[in-house]
Order: structure tokens, then C-alpha cells, then sequence
């Protein structure tokens, strides 16, 4: 399909099972943009959804000019899928939304209008997080106050993914090629002028989320090893402490045989002094783990993500994705 390559705004959505979210999604989205008065895009990227929404994005991109989409062979994550939207997006900037309208398309507009004074990048805050449960509010809180304390990189409290950004922050990240992506900290990083517009985040209209606690884990563990090296400033200090413990209590252990004439004895304390170390040993196996373990996915530079099929040619699919993408079909 043929581009307009004067777009103002791209509109990237990664979608995971949100058959019953896209049509209001799409007229919500288009309401606005059209409110706007500039020549836009929609890419949509399909995250290897189960339901039927690869065939609503299809009938969307018939009916619809600026509707684009790219569906994936198989679901590699969110970050992948809105990576994959930068990677093809055509825009003079590019705003970043779930499909799921917890994120209100309408406030795009309050975006855009932030990003004409002159911000590079202009993320939405949550002031409220209504339908999360206490359990996704309150460790959400903890991360983020967690990586903010642990790293030099000022990642924004509050936020999601759900901001506008500017054509040079893209072109930015497209040139940062690991595997384990942490977009807000990778922006956050970038630097430039960053600004904010508060919103109260809704309620999940269909559907459930696609992060489940183990995902929710290992995205938290790639914002962490991806942006600080204070899990491994731990196990050094760590190591230490125990190091020092253990040799005071040798110390005393001598002292007490031959001065005091008292042999230390007790199978309960060697037990547990034997599993708290071989505990700690494991934990900074784990730690040290992590860091290799990102090291060598990012050796063996395999695609980040395969399109099985898109309304994109696939001379734009290639020459943006470069090695971060295989297109098995177009």
C-alpha cells in the first residue's frame, strides 16, 4: 500500500487479544486525530493475538487508507510490538497507546499541544489507575520508586508507555539494538525536553491483560539489569558483609577454645549458617545470571521480531527493521 510520507502523527497500538476493545478504539482514535486537522497513521501491530483481531485490523486497513498494520508470526512481547510500530512508523512524531482504553485516545490531543511548545517527548502520568487491584497498584509503585532509587536515569514515576515522541527520539532508538527492551527507560535516557499531562487512567473495558505476574517479573527484571548495576554492587557488598561476619566468628571461635576453654557446639546454628550462605551463594549466582543472560541474547542478535504479514511494502518493513526483523511474508 502506498504512504503518505508527510504524516504529522503516527498512532502506534500493539494489540493482544483486543477483538471486542477495536472498533471503539478506532473511532475514539480517529475522532481525534481528525480533530487534530493533520495527516496521520494508524499501524497496528499484532502481538499474535488468539481472537479475532488480526481479522478487525485487517477489515480496519480495507475500509480506512491510513490504517497500516504488521502481524507478527507469533506473540514476542509488547515492547517488541511497539518497537516494531517505531521501527515502520512514518511520522513527524509518534504517539505510543495500549489497545486496551485504559489509555484515553482523546488526550492526544492535550499531547500534541504539549508537544508544540517545543517537548520532545511528552508522557502521560497517571493521576488515578482505577480497575487495577491494590496488589498491581502497590508493586507498581514499588518498582518504579525501586529503579528510580537504584539508577542515574531519571525514568519518569507513573507513567506507562502511553506518551508522544518526537522523529529524532525514534531515530534514537532504533540505533539502541538489545533484545530485552525497557522503552520508558530507554526514552528516559535519550534525555531531551520531557514533559507531562496527568490523566486518570480507566477501567479495562473487554478482556483480560496480557500481563500476567511472570510477565509483569521479567519486564521489571529488564528495567532493573537494563538500566542499573546496583544488583550487582549488591552481591559484591553482600559477599563482603558475609565475608567479614564469617572471619569475626572464626575469630571468636578460636578465642573461645583456647582462651576461654569453651568449644562452640551446636548442630542447629551449622545448619543454618550452612543454608544461609548456600542461599545467598545461589541468590548471587541468579543476580550475576541476569546479566549474562542479556548479554548473550544480544550475542546471538537474532531477529527481534518475524512478520508474518503486513499492508506495509516490504522494502519499508526491511529497510526500517534492518537486522531487528525477518519478514516471512508481506
Amino acid at each position: 500500500m502506498e504512504r503518505n510520507s508527510n504524516v504529522a502523527i503516527s498512532v502506534i497500538v500493539p494489540i493482544y487479544n483486543e477483538e471486542k476493545n477495536l472498533p471503539e478504539l478506532y473511532r475514539r482514535l480517529t475522532d481525534t486525530l481528525l480533530g487534530l486537522g493533520l495527516p496521520y497513521e494508524l499501524v497496528f501491530v499484532n502481538d499474535g493475538s488468539k481472537d479475532n483481531s488480526l481479522l478487525e485490523i485487517l477489515r480496519l486497513s480495507q475500509t480506512d487508507s491510513a490504517v497500516f498494520y504488521v502481524n507478527f508470526s507469533r506473540n514476542f512481547g509488547h515492547q517488541i510490538a511497539v518497537t516494531a510500530g517505531l521501527d515502520v512508523c512514518r511520522g513527524a512524531c509518534a504517539v505510543i497507546i495500549d489497545g486496551d482504553l485504559q489509555d484515553p485516545p482523546e488526550l492526544i490531543a492535550d499531547l500534541y499541544q504539549k508537544y508544540q511548545k517545543g517537548h520532545e517527548v511528552v508522557y502521560a502520568k497517571r493521576a488515578t489507575r482505577n480497575g487495577d487491584s491494590f496488589f498491581k497498584k502497590t508493586t507498581a509503585k514499588l518498582f518504579y520508586r525501586v529503579l528510580r532509587a537504584s539508577t542515574a536515569t531519571d525514568i519518569p514515576l507513573d507513567t506507562g508507555d502511553f506518551r508522544l515522541i518526537d522523529r529524532k527520539v525514534i531515530d534514537y532508538l532504533k540505533q539502541m539494538p538489545e533484545q530485552n527492551k525497557f522503552l520508558r527507560g530507554q526514552i528516559a535516557w535519550l534525555g531531551f525536553s520531557q514533559t507531562h499531562v496527568l490523566f486518570d487512567r480507566d477501567s479495562r473495558r473487554h478482556g483480560t491483560s496480557g500481563y500476567s505476574l511472570g510477565r509483569m517479573l521479567r519486564f521489571a527484571m529488564d528495567g532493573i539489569t537494563g538500566f542499573s548495576d546496583a544488583p550487582l554492587q549488591f552481591v559484591t557488598r553482600l559477599g563482603f558483609t558475609i565475608s567479614a561476619l564469617s572471619f569475626l566468628i572464626i575469630l571468636y571461635a578460636v578465642y573461645s577454645h583456647f582462651i576461654l576453654h569453651r568449644t562452640i557446639t551446636g548442630w542447629t546454628s551449622l545448619i543454618i549458617s550452612s543454608m544461609f550462605i548456600g542461599g545467598v551463594q545461589l541468590l548471587s549466582v541468579g543476580v550475576i545470571g541476569e546479566y549474562v543472560s542479556r548479554i548473550n541474547r544480544n550475542v546471538l542478535n537474532r531477529p527481534l521480531y518475524i512478520v508474518q504479514g503486513s499492508n506495509l511494502s516490504q522494502n519499508a518493513v526491511a529497510v526500517n527493521g534492518g537486522s531487528r526483523v525477518s519478514a516471512t511474508h508481506m
